[in-house]
C-alpha cells in the first residue's frame, strides 16, 4: 500500500482484497462540487423535482462474500443542492420529506438490486438537511430569538467536569452552572416582555396617551385622550387596551416554540441505538439515548417562559393601579383588597416560576417520552387567568386618575440588569471551579467561555429591548430628545438612555481592538510570505504569490484568536454596564442632564455619546428590520442568515425554550436511522463523509450507532471545526476525552484540513492526532504555473476539499479497510486498541 494511502488501522488481516486501494482510487467517481458549498440556484429542491421513489419498492440486497458499498455525504453550512453533492443533474429523493432527506443518483437509485455494478465501488448518496434552518419566510421572524439562542449557548460552554474511575465529577458544581445559565435565560424572556410593555403601556398608554401632545385633534389616538371622557379615556383601560400588544409577543414566542417542538424535538431514535440499559455512565454525552430527544426539557421551560412573559404583563399593569387604590383607599378599599389580592397571587406565580425553571434540568441519560403535565398545562393557563383578573381590575371605573411621569420602570430595568451581571459573575466562579477540578489547555478562556457567551446574549438582549424603546419614545417625542428638558414626554426609563450612551465608547474599543489585530496579522503575513516559496520544491519564487498565500493561512489563523476577542468585548460589556446602572440609579435623570452645570468638556461628552448612542441603536434596528424583511421575501438573503443558525442551534434548547430549535435533533436521529437501517438491511459497509458543520452531525450520529452497526461504518471529515471551534467553546462535550473517546470507538476515521481553512482544523490534537489527521494539506496544490498546471491553482481554503487527491486516496483507504474487514469477518477492536499508522502529518506542498 502506498504511504499516500495509509490505512487507519494497525491491524492487518491475513486476507487480501478483490481489489488493492489503488485500484478503487482509479474507479471512484469524484464529484465536480464539495459538500458545503453555496448552491449555485436558488433552493436545494422543490416540487419540481422528480417524484420520492420509494425505497422500500428496492428489494434489499442478499448478505454475499462481496457487501455493498455506500458512501453518504453531509454538507455544511450554506447548505448544497443534491446535483451538487452528487455530481449529477438528474437526482433522486430515496428517503425523507421536503425538508431534509437522503438523495441519490437516479441511475443509483436501485443499486441494493443490483450490486454486480458496484464491485469495490461505493454507492454515493447526499442528506441534505439546509431547510431545516432556512426554509420557508417564517424564519425570519428567528431573528428576533437572536440573545435567546446566545443564552443556549452557554449552556453547552460549560468547562468539562472530572472524569475517570477515581475522580469526583463535581455533580453540585455542575447542577449549579445550569441553574444559572437557566436562570439567566428566564430574565432575557422578562426584559423581552418588559420592554414590551415598556413600549405599550408605558409610552404608548400612559405617556402619550395622557398628553395633549398626542392625543390632540386628527390624532389616530384621540380616542385615548383623558379629558375626551371616552370609555378609553381612564388610564387603568388604556394600560389594560396597551397590554394585549405583549401578551400578543408572548403568545408568538410560545407559538413559534410549540411549533418546532413538534417538528425537532419530537424525533425519537431507533431502537438499539445507545441502549440505556448497557450504556456507560462515563459514556461521552453525545453517545447518551436521550442527547437528542428533549420534549421534556423544552415542554416544561416553555410553559414556564410563558407563564414568566404573562406575569410581568400582569404586574406592568397591576402596579400602577394598585397603588393608585393605596392612595385612594378611602374611596375604594375593595378594590385595594383585590389589588393586594392579585400581587400576592403574582408573587406566587413568579416563585412558581422559578421553582419549574430552578428544580430540573435535561436529562441526557435515557429519552423521556414523559411530560410534566402539571407544569406544562396548569402554569400557562393559570398565569393567563390571573393576567385576565388583573385587567379587569384595571378596567374598573376610577374618576380623577390622571397619568403623569413614568410607569415605575426605571427599578424594574435596574433590578433585571443588576440580577443578569449577578448571574454571570456567579457563573464564572463555578465555570473557574470546573475547570481548576479538570483543566484543558484547548479550552476557550481557560474555561470561561460560557461566562462570556452569557455576557454576550445579555448585552444583545439590552441592546434590542432598548433600542425599541429608544426609537419609539424619539418618534413620539418628534424633534425633541427624550428625557432631555423641554421635551413633551418624560421618555424611556433613564437606564436605557444610559445603556445608549456607552455604545459609542464600546464601538471605539472594539475598533481599537480589531486594528491591533490587523496589525498582528500584517506582521504574521509578512513572516510567513519569505518561507512559502520553500514549501513547494523546484519552483521559482514570486513575492506576490507567497503574499497571497500567507495573508489566507494569516486570515485563517485569526480564528483562534477569536477567543480573546469575545473576553474583551464581554468584559468591556460588563464594566460599562455596570457604570451605566451606577450613573442612572445615582442620578436619576439621562446622562445629557445629569452632566449639565458640570466642566463644559464633560457636558458636551455625555450629551455627544447620549445622541450618539440614540442613532446608533436606531441605525442597528432599522438594519436588523430590514434585514429580516429581506429574509422574509428572498430565499437567497434567507440561506445567508441560515448560516447564522446552522452555527447556532446545533445545540437542543437546554436553557431558552425560546431560542431557535435546534436542527440536529432531526438531523442526527435522521442520519443514525439511515446508517443502522442499511447496514442492517444489506450487510454493507458504509462511509459517512461530512464537510464543515457536517462533519460535526456526522460525528454526532455515528456516536448514536450502536456497537455492531458502527463496527461497519467509517468516519471522513474535512475542513472540520470538531476540535478547533466545538472542542475550544464545548470542551465537555468534544473536548480532547470526547473526541478520543469517539477516536477509540470508530473503527476508521480520517480529518483533512489545511492551513488557509478558516474553519476546519486537526481533530484530535496530541500524540494520537496522525492516526486520525492528514494535514495540512497544500493549498493552492500547486505554486505556479507548470505543464501539469498551466493556469494558476486557486487557494481553496474551506471549500472543495473533494477536488485534492489527498480525498479520495484516504476516501479509498476507509473503503479498502471495511471491506477487508468485511471479508475476513474480523470482530470489532477492542477499545484502547490503536487504530492508524503513526506517520507524520503531510507538510505544505507534498500531500497527495
Amino acid at each position: 500500500m502506498s504511504a499516500a494511502i495509509r490505512p487507519c488501522c494497525h491491524r492487518r488481516t491475513s486476507r487480501t482484497t478483490a481489489r488493492t486501494p489503488d485500484a478503487l482510487l482509479s474507479a471512484l467517481p469524484f464529484p465536480r462540487t464539495g459538500p458545503g458549498q453555496r448552491p449555485r440556484r436558488a433552493g436545494s429542491w422543490n416540487s419540481a423535482d422528480p417524484p420520492p421513489r420509494a425505497e422500500a419498492s428496492v428489494p434489499d440486497r442478499p448478505h454475499t462474500d462481496q457487501p455493498l458499498a455506500l458512501e453518504l455525504l453531509v454538507h455544511g453550512v450554506a447548505g448544497a443542492s443534491p446535483a451538487e453533492l452528487l455530481g449529477d443533474p438528474r437526482t433522486v429523493r430515496v428517503t425523507g420529506d421536503s425538508t431534509a432527506a437522503v438523495f441519490r443518483r437516479t441511475d443509483d437509485a436501485d443499486a441494493e438490486a443490483h450490486p454486480e455494478r458496484y464491485a469495490g465501488l461505493p454507492v454515493p448518496e447526499a442528506y441534505c438537511w439546509s431547510r431545516l434552518t432556512s426554509g420557508n419566510g417564517a424564519r425570519a421572524l428567528w431573528l428576533l430569538l437572536l440573545p435567546f439562542m446566545v443564552a443556549n449557548l452557554a449552556h453547552w460552554a460549560r468547562p468539562a467536569a472530572p472524569t475517570g474511575p477515581d475522580a469526583d465529577p463535581a455533580p453540585r458544581a455542575v447542577r449549579a452552572y445550569g441553574v444559572l445559565v437557566r436562570v439567566l435565560a428566564l430574565s432575557l424572556t422578562v426584559l423581552l416582555i418588559a420592554a414590551a410593555c415598556e413600549v405599550a403601556l408605558d409610552l404608548a398608554a400612559w405617556q402619550c396617551a395622557g398628553s395633549a401632545s398626542c392625543t390632540g385633534p386628527g390624532s389616530r389616538l384621540g380616542f385615548l385622550a383623558p379629558d375626551g371622557g371616552g370609555k378609553w379615556s381612564q388610564p387603568g383601560r388604556r394600560l389594560a387596551l396597551g397590554a394585549l400588544v405583549p401578551t400578543a409577543l408572548t403568545g408568538l414566542l410560545w407559538f413559534l416554540s410549540n411549533r418546532t417542538w413538534s417538528a425537532y424535538e419530537s424525533q425519537p431514535p431507533p431502537a438499539g441505538a445507545a441502549d440505556p440499559d448497557t450504556a456507560s455512565d462515563t459514556a461521552p454525552a453525545l453517545g447518551r439515548p436521550g442527547f437528542w430527544y428533549g420534549r421534556r426539557i423544552v415542554a416544561r421551560l416553555r410553559a414556564a417562559h410563558t407563564a414568566a412573559g404573562l406575569l410581568t404583563v400582569a404586574v406592568a399593569v397591576s402596579a400602577p393601579t394598585a397603588a393608585h387604590d393605596r392612595r385612594t383607599t378611602a374611596a375604594a378599599p375593595a378594590l385595594e383588597a383585590l389589588g393586594w389580592i392579585t400581587q400576592v397571587l403574582l408573587a406566587a406565580g413568579a416563585v412558581t416560576v422559578a421553582w419549574v425553571v430552578c428544580r430540573r434540568g435535561r436529562s441526557e441519560d435515557r429519552p423521556d417520552h414523559r411530560l410534566d403535565r402539571a407544569a406544562v398545562s396548569l402554569l400557562p393557563g393559570a398565569a393567563l387567568a390571573l393576567l385576565a383578573a388583573v385587567l379587569l381590575h384595571a378596567c374598573w371605573s376610577r374618576p380623577g386618575w390622571t397619568s403623569t411621569g413614568r410607569l415605575p420602570g426605571d427599578f424594574a430595568f435596574g433590578v433585571l440588569m443588576l440580577g443578569q451581571g449577578l448571574c454571570v459573575l456567579a457563573l464564572a466562579v463555578v465555570a473557574r471551579y470546573l475547570y481548576r477540578r479538570a483543566p484543558d489547555p484547548a479550552a476557550a478562556l481557560r474555561g470561561l467561555g460560557g461566562p462570556a457567551v452569557a455576557m454576550l446574549g445579555c448585552a444583545l438582549g439590552g441592546v434590542m429591548s432598548g433600542g425599541v424603546a429608544q426609537r419609539v419614545a424619539d418618534w413620539l417625542d418628534g424633534g425633541a430628545t427624550p428625557g432631555m428638558a423641554g421635551a413633551p414626554l418624560p421618555g424611556p426609563p433613564v437606564l436605557l438612555s444610559w445603556q445608549a450612551a456607552v455604545l459609542p465608547p464600546l464601538l471605539l474599543v472594539l475598533a481599537l481592538l480589531a486594528a491591533w489585530f490587523a496589525v498582528r496579522a500584517a506582521r504574521a503575513r509578512r513572516g510567513l510570505a519569505a518561507a512559502v516559496a520553500a514549501e513547494y520544491p523546484g519552483e521559482t519564487p514570486d513575492k506576490a504569490r507567497s503574499r497571497r498565500i500567507a495573508g489566507a493561512r494569516t486570515a485563517a489563523a485569526l480564528t483562534d484568536s477569536a477567543p480573546w476577542f469575545v473576553a474583551a468585548v464581554s468584559g468591556i460589556t460588563l464594566v460599562l454596564g455596570a457604570g451605566a446602572l451606577a450613573g442612572a440609579w445615582l442620578s436619576g435623570r439621562v446622562p445629557g442632564e445629569a452632566a449639565r452645570g458640570g466642566p463644559p468638556l464633560l457636558e458636551t461628552a455625555a450629551r455627544a455619546a447620549q445622541d450618539a448612542g440614540s442613532w446608533l441603536i436606531g441605525l442597528g434596528i432599522a438594519l436588523f428590520v430590514a434585514w429580516g424583511r429581506r429574509a422574509y421575501r428572498d430565499p437567497a438573503a434567507r440561506r445567508t442568515i441560515g448560516i447564522l443558525w446552522d452555527v447556532g442551534t446545533f445545540w437542543p434548547r437546554a436553557a431558552h425554550p425560546f431560542a431557535p430549535p435546534c436542527y440536529a435533533e432531526r438531523a442526527v436521529p435522521d442520519l443514525t436511522w439511515r446508517m443502522a437501517g442499511w447496514t442492517g438491511r444489506t450487510g454493507g459497509r458504509l462511509v459517512i463523509s461530512g464537510h464543515s458543520q457536517g462533519s460535526v452531525l456526522a460525528a454526532a450520529a455515528v456516536w448514536q450507532l450502536p456497537p455492531p452497526v458502527r463496527r461497519r461504518v467509517a468516519l471522513l471529515t474535512y475542513g472540520s471545526p470538531l476540535a478547533r471551534l466545538y472542542g475550544r467553546w464545548f470542551p465537555a462535550y468534544f473536548g480532547p476525552g470526547p473526541l478520543t473517546a469517539l477516536h477509540r470507538d470508530v473503527d476508521c476515521w480520517r480529518n483533512l484540513w489545511r492551513a488557509t481553512d478558516p474553519i476546519g482544523g486537526p481533530a484530535l490534537p496530541g500524540p494520537h492526532s496522525p492516526e486520525v489527521d492528514r494535514g495540512p494539506l497544500a493549498d493552492p496544490l500547486a505554486y505556479g504555473r507548470s505543464t501539469r498546471h498551466p493556469l494558476p491553482a486557486p487557494i481553496l481554503g474551506h471549500a472543495d476539499y473533494q477536488a485534492d487527491p489527498a480525498f479520495a486516496a484516504e476516501r479509498a483507504a476507509l473503503l479498502a479497510r471495511l471491506e477487508t474487514a468485511a471479508r475476513a469477518e474480523v470482530p470489532a477492536q477492542r477499545p484502547g486498541v490503536s487504530k492508524g499508522l503513526t506517520a507524520p502529518a503531510d507538510p505544505p506542498g507534498t500531500a497527495g
